[in-house]
This record gives structure tokens, C-alpha cells and sequence, in this order.
């Protein structure tokens, strides 16, 4: 139907004459007719063999014959690739293919309406390759929706004989469309197009180091755009930069045990005016919408214990490091470096150390302490380590924290399965799409595979009720990796799990830390776990070439801060260079610029203990409001300014290593 009318588009108007009036009474209309209830319509009409839809502020173009859409604001104009070879992989008789959308033998274009989006449907059917016809139906929806008129694109694949493993849909913006790419690479990345360093993402599915948060983004000029997914469990993107540019990032999703078999969608956000801040408050926006976004009043308000660590720093200390012979940490030609311990007692009195030193409040986070120390035999770590002390010395250190006013949390595991756990049984273990399983020996505890993740809850239940009915006062527990490594499928029959069912056993794995008034913590803020999860290990920047060290990659901007910083509290290191910092950068100032919480040695010297107090004030001051801005205000972008919801500014020059506070710490103030 052509909006705004009770004309029906049928064969009979479909030559060329019917065309041309249809064109004009189309446009003659009002672009975005909304009558007494509300009901908003775009106006589609086809030209040829393009289709075009209309609104108030956007009008799409649409070629079905290359599959290329453009999309026309006020101020600018965005084009996206067309179809390409090996934008849709499938099976079929049990080869994996590689075809074209825009090849569909059939293609069936019509308008469609709900009310509140217009646009086209598009069905797609009658693929081949070579001589064989592949039995496959896929149905595109592309509109624009709401008062903002946003390209809401839609994938649905039909129930057929051929299973869709990955397919590449919308295309990605043309390279003229844009200067700069804004990417949520762990903190966040600004790139420029023509940037002389040839960059990759640490990984390329959502939920990972690559993708904290299920989006991008492009600038050009004072406008911008955001590629934001709604359905990111099995979805990611292939990024290309060469050196020298230019950027490339293709939206792509991906199957869930086999095939696509459910509807994918990705909303595409215009700015006529807009930067990645623009970005990441729409994305925030987003996330409040949708009731993802938690805050930390709210989770304050759920587990009280939290408000004691706005403004207190993180101290992060071990009992036993023992690498066994199979780990490829392992020290062969300084065996002595392979069993190191401190006992808990000693661990006690160098806290109360810290507390003469007037550190009144800290979140003790104790890797090691169990049975063979640090990343050993998970998930069966129990009983704590027999030499450094066992039960009576964990309890100890637990009581020594609790008479300090220090919250006690410990380092905990059920993703890495140890062959040598005392419950480790192969079938336990996830299983690829051929049936094989994961192993190898990186880490400390020698060969290990991975935990299905349909079996970790309970394993977290048996260790964290043993401490407890142990009288161990762990007022908290840090689930290594669950918040940075995307997530699992299984194919094992026993246990079969789907991406997202992996993620919603990992959220329950957090919220029964949650539920026995413990702290909940992991390792990156991978976005998905953000409700579940009130603070992290580290979420600072990418670095080349690993996040342990090396140079920026591209322009470190806080995205991830911008949408989530009154929502999850994040700890940063201090000193220069070191993990996710970039080794030009002193941490201390993205510390501040970030107003973080920050990390305090056992053994601080008094100007570590200075730069503690400034982050833990400021961190005070502003934890659970929004950072409303952040500015790059030279052209190197050593010079930053972050700005939050009461006012205060920080302004950081990586440069000369200054910072200025406004207005001003009350500690600060001088006299």
C-alpha cells in the first residue's frame, strides 16, 4: 500500500507509465504521514530497479539487482558496498559453499509497514552453485524506523534444507563515506581512514577484546553513523586495515550449533551532527531502553556491601604460584621459580602494614589460594593451600580483612577445565561441530580443556558454600574470564549449548556470588556481563602488539566509560606503560581522566600512595554519575578532557605528564 493512501500495488500498475505516476503521487504526499494515533508511514515507491524509501529527514536507495543501499540525510550522504562474493557461506549435501545474495535466482521486493517502521520486504529464493540449485529461502526486511527515521535491518532465514553458517548483511560503508572509525576495541578506538600502521582486532566476535560492546561506528567530517547489532550473541564483524589505510569492518552473522535459525537485526543510527561521543550515548540510550543498563546505586542498593568500595583501591596479591611441567610457563633451567608460596599469615600482617600506612579501606583480591595455588586443578581448588596455612590460615586472612574494613574477595575459575581436576571427566567438556575438544597447556596448571558451561553453576555453589560452612568470610569472588572470552557453543549431546546459552549459564555462575551478598566481579567488561557484575580486573586500552605491552593502537578514546561509567567500577594501574596501558602513557592520568579506582602495591612508596589517595577522592566524588564528554584537544591527542554529570572536568596532558582537576579536590586545594 502506498502510504497515506488506499492505493495497492499490484502487477497491473507495474509498467513503465504506472510507475511514473505512482512516483508522483507518492511524493506529492506528505514524506512521513502520522495520523490521529500515531501510526507513522515511510513512502516507498520503485523507479526501474531501484527502490526508494522515504521519510521526513532520510530517503534510502535500494538496487536489489547489486543488493547496494544509500542512505541520504540532510547533510550527507552514506553508501554502503554492494553484494560481493562470499557475503552468504552455507551448507548444503554436506559442502560448504560460498554464494551471493544479490545472485538469488528470485527476488521478490515488496513494500511493508508495522505502524511504527516502512520499508521493503525482500525475499530471496533459488540459489545455485554451478549446476546444483540450492534449497535455501532467506526474507530481508530494511526500514526506516521511528521519528529518527534509523535503517533498521532485518535478516530471516526459512526453514530449508540448506543450513546458513554465515552470512554478511548490510554490506559495509563504502570507503568514500567515511574519515575515521570508531570501534569499542576494548576501552575504545578512535582510526583514522588513512592511520600509517596497519591494525587487527585482538579477536572479531561480539563480547570479546575486539568487540567489548556490540557496535561501531564511522565519522565523517561533523557527522557520523552507528552500526549498532541488537542481536549480537552470534554475530561480529571482519575488520581490515592495512597500513596507510583504509579501514574496512564488515558486519557479519554468524550460526548458532550449525545454522542461522532465528531472525538477526542491526540498527543503523544517522548524525547529521555527531562524534563517538554522539556514538556511545546513543548506544547508552540503548541499553537503558532495553533494561540492560544497571547502575551502581542500583547495585548498591542490591548488595550494600558495594558502597564500600567507591574510592577505595585494589589490592592484588597471591599465596602459591606453582607451574606444573606441561604449562608453557614452565621454568626449566630455574625449577625454583615453579613452586613460589607466602602464607596467609604473612599476607594478614603485610595488609595491616597498609592500614598503618593510612590506607582505611581497600577490595582484596587473592589469587592462589587454593589447594595447588593459582590456576591449578579447577574447578576443584579445594581445600585452600595446605602449606601457606589451609583452612585456619585462609580464615585468618579472611577475619584480618574483615577487622581492617578491607572487603575480601577471592580469584576464582570454571571455564578451564584441568585434566588432573579430581571431577575431570571428558565428557564434560565442550565439543566442536566435528566432535573435538579443546586442549591444550598454556596456563600454569598444565593440560586442561573447557568446562561446558551448562555444568559451572554447580561447581561455583560446592566451593563458594564450602568457604563459607568453612567460616571463611569472602565477602566476594572474581570468575576469571568469563567476561572477556566470547562466548562457548557446545555440540557435546549430553549438554549442548548455544552462544547464548552459554552466556545466560555464566550470568547465573555471577549472580550466585550475588545472592550470598558477595561482590561480583571478572576479568574485562565484556558489555553482556554488566548486569551480572559490579566491577573488573581492567578494561584499559589496546595495545600493539598484545594487551600486555607495546603502543597504542590507533587514538585511545573511553567508549566504553562514556556508556557504562556510573554502571561498573574499573581499576587502573598507575605506573607507566604496563597492561592496556600504552607504553608512552603514565596510567595514573588515564586513571584520573577515567575516574577509576586504583591499584596499591603491598609495599607503596609514598608517592604511589599519593597519586592512591587523588584517584580514590576523585573516584569518590564522581563513581556514580555519567561521564557526559570526553575532548581531544590537540591534534596528537596527548591532550584529553573528560567532563561528568555534576561538572567537574579532568584534564590530562600525556605529554608533559600533567593534570588538572576542576573543580579542584578539597585535598588539592591549595593554600
Amino acid at each position: 500500500m502506498v502510504p497515506g493512501s488506499r492505493i495497492h500495488i499490484n502487477r497491473l500498475f507495474m509498467n513503465a507509465a504506472s510507475v511514473v505516476l505512482l512516483s508522483i503521487l507518492s511524493f506529492c504526499l506528505p514524506a512521513t504521514a502520522a495520523n490521529g494515533n500515531g501510526i507513522t508511514r515511510m513512502h516507498v515507491v520503485k523507479e526501474g530497479e531501484e527502490w526508494t524509501i522515504r521519510g521526513s529527514k532520510s530517503r534510502l536507495q535500494f538496487n536489489p539487482s547489486d543488493f547496494q543501499m544509500t542512505v541520504h540525510t540532510n547533510e550527507r550522504t552514506w553508501s554502503m558496498a554492494p553484494s560481493f562474493s562470499g557475503d552468504l557461506v552455507v551448507e548444503s549435501a554436506g559442502q560448504r559453499l560460498s554464494l551471493r545474495l544479490a545472485e538469488a535466482g528470485k527476488k521478490n521486493v515488496t513494500p511493508y509497514s508495522t505502524g511504527f517502521k516502512g520499508g521493503v520486504k525482500v525475499e530471496l529464493s533459488e540459489f545455485s552453485h554451478g549446476e546444483n540449485k540450492i534449497d535455501l529461502g532467506i526474507t530481508l526486511f530494511i526500514c526506516l524506523e521511528g521519528p529518527e527515521e534509523e535503517l533498521v535491518c532485518e535478516l530471516v532465514p526459512s526453514e530449508k534444507d540448506t543450513n546458513i553458517i554465515e552470512c554478511c548483511w548490510p554490506a559495509a560503508m563504502s570507503e568514500a563515506s567515511f574519515d575515521a572509525t570508531v570501534v569499542p576495541y576494548m576501552q575504545g578506538m578512535l582510526l583514522p581512514k588513512g592511520w600509517p600502521k596497519e591494525v587487527r582486532l585482538y579477536d572479531t566476535v561480539c563480547y570479546g577484546r575486539g568487540l567489548y560492546m556490540p557496535w561501531w561506528g564511522h565519522r565523517k567530517g561533523g557527522s557520523a553513523v552507528l552500526v549498532l547489532i541488537e542481536t549480537p550473541e552470534d554475530a561480529g564483524c571482519h575488520f581490515e586495515h592495512p597500513a596507510g589505510g583504509p579501514t574496512k569492518i564488515q558486519l557479519r552473522w554468524i550460526h548458532s550449533l550449525g545454522k542461522i535459525q532465528y531472525p538477526r537485526r542491526v540498527r543503523l543510527c544517522f548524525f547529521d551532527e555527531g562524534d563517538y561521543v554522539t556514538m556511545a550515548k546513543r548506544y547508552r540510550q540503548y541499553v537503558k531502553e532495553t533494561g540492560h543498563f544497571v547502575s551502581l546505586k542500583e547495585k548498591i542498593a542490591r548488595t550494600p556491601l558495594l558502597e564500600r568500595l567507591i574510592g577505595s583501591p585494589v589490592v592484588h596479591t597471591g599465596i602459591l604460584s606453582h607451574i606444573q611441567p606441561e604449562s608453557n610457563y614452565y621454568h626449566k633451567d630455574d625449577p625454583a621459580k615453579n613452586h613460589q608460596f607466602t602464607s596467609f599469615d604473612e599476607r594478614a600482617g603485610q595488609l595491616r602494614k597498609l592500614a598503618e600506612n593510612g590506607i582505611d579501606r581497600a577490595y582484596v583480591h587473592l589469587d592462589g589460594w587454593g589447594f595447588r595455588g593459582y590456576d591449578n586443578l579447577h574447578p576443584d581448588i579445594l581445600p585452600p593451600c595446605p602449606e601457606a596455612g589451609g583452612w585456619e590460615g585462609m580464615k585468618r586472612f579472611a577475619e584480618t580483612c574483615e577487622q581492617l574494613g578491607y572487603v575480601f574477595a577471592i580469584h576464582d575459575q570454571y571455564r578451564d577445565y584441568y585434566l588432573d581436576a579430581n571431577s575431570y571427566d571428558p565428557r564434560h567438556t565442550i565439543l566442536d561441530r566435528s566432535g573435538n575438544r579443546p586442549m591444550h597447556s598454556i596456563w600454569f596448571g598444565g593440560r586442561q580443556s573447557v568446562l561446558c558451561s551448562r555444568l559451572a553453576l554447580g561447581h561455583v555453589k560446592k566451593n563458594y558454600r564450602a568457604l563459607l560452612n568453612h567460616g571463611i568470610k569472602v565477602r566476594g569472588a572474581y570468575l576469571d574470564v568469563f567476561a572477556v572470552v566470547p562466548p562457548d557453543e557446545c555440540y557435546n549431546p549430553e549438554h549442548p549449548a548455544t552462544r547464548a546459552d552459554c552466556l545466560k549459564f555464566r550470568g547465573l555462575c555471577l549472580d550466585f556470588i550475588r545472592s550470598q551478598g558477595g561482590i561480583v566481579s571478572s576479568e574485562e567488561p565484556a558489555d553482556w556481563a554488566v548486569p551480572h557484575i559490579d566491577l573488573v580486573h581492567h578494561g584499559p586500552f589496546a595495545l600493539d602488539p598484545d594487551p600486555g605491552h607495546g603502543a597504542a593502537t590507533g587514538i585511545p578514546i573511553p567508549l566504553f566509560n562514556l556508556v557504562y561509567h556510573d554502571a561498573l567500577l574499573m581499576p587502573w594501574s598507575l605506573g607507566k606503560g604496563g597492561w592496556g596501558i600504552p607504553e608512552t602513557d603514565l596510567g595514573y592520568l588515564h586513571a584520573l581522566a577515567n575516574a577509576g579506582i586504583p591499584y596499591l602495591s603491598l609495599q607503596p612508596d609514598e608517592k604511589h600512595i599519593e597519586q592512591v589517595h587523588t584517584v580514590c577522592a576523585l573516584n569518590r566524588r564522581v563513581a556514580l554519575l555519567e561521564m557526559t564528554n570526553h575532548e581531544l584537544l590537540d591534534k596528537a591527542s596527548r591532550k584529553q578532557r573528560t567532563t561528568f554529570a555534576d561538572g567537574t572536568t579532568v584534564t590530562i596532558d600525556l605529554g608533559k605528564e600533567t593534570y588538572e582537576i576542576s573543580p579542584a579536590l578539597p585535598a588539592l586545594v591549595e593554600d
